[in-house]
């Protein structure tokens, strides 16, 4: 369960990146470019209703031996989200996260507030403004027949675990293929979208949890 929930916070932190697309002030000319670019993604996610978005999770850690690859889904409207990865489903209710795991039939419940690094509500992405990074264009890629323009993100701070970030934008639909995240120790990771759809019709109850569905489950209350 502690091994899951980290894994689904470290996802949390890096869908942040995939989604953030807040400028920072910026002279140079390529980076006025990405930045451009960033902008343009923002203002598309922002005029959509709601967002479901199917995806593909790949680590790989050349210290470690590690190569690892899951898929997930996660819808999202306004501040509330359900998300499906690694066996766990976690919804926010806009007050409450709600994080269920079907192999321990155990669910925890927690205010918001203690979630609030998982950035995973569109408010969030789309008010957060970054200043931690430099941006720059990178590659154009074809991809299945598609153009993706890489935009490479620099932080600034020399005490993060992240050496750059690659986010892959599709510069037809401005929507974002992939985001690539490598770390200082050698550590890839990739998120890819394989499955990009808005404004679908939701029920009224989409972000709602139902405790009488886990008749069986222990439920561990934090607040």
């Amino acid at each position: 369960m502690k091994k899951t929930n980290n894994i689904m916070q470290r996802f949390a932190r890096i869908l942040i990146l995939f989604i953030t697309l807040s400028a920072v002030s910026l002279h140079a000319q390529d980076a006025q470019k990405a930045k451009n670019l960033l902008d343009e993604v923002s203002a598309k996610i922002k005029s959509y209703k709601n967002i479901t978005i199917d995806f593909r999770y790949q680590v790989n850690s050349p210290k470690t031996n590690k190569n690892q690859e899951s898929r997930g889904n996660v819808v999202l409207q306004g501040e509330k989200y359900v998300l499906n990865f690694m066996g766990v489903t976690r919804i926010f209710d806009g007050k409450k996260v709600y994080n269920i795991v079907p192999e321990d039939e155990e669910i925890t419940i927690s205010k918001a507030d203690d979630q609030k690094n998982d950035g995973l509500t569109p408010s969030k992405m789309l008010t957060f403004f970054s200043t931690g990074y430099k941006y720059s264009m990178d590659i154009l890629q074809p991809v299945k027949g598609r153009k993706i323009q890489y935009i490479k993100l620099t932080p600034t701070a020399a005490n993060t675990d992240e050496k750059y970030v690659l986010i892959g934008i599709d510069q037809q639909t401005k929507h974002i293929y992939t985001l690539i995240q490598i770390g200082k120790d050698g550590t890839k990771t990739t998120f890819t979208i394989n499955s990009f759809k808005t404004n679908l019709p939701l029920s009224k109850n989409h972000f709602t949890f139902t405790e009488s569905k886990y008749p069986n489950y222990y439920i561990n209350r934090l607040d």
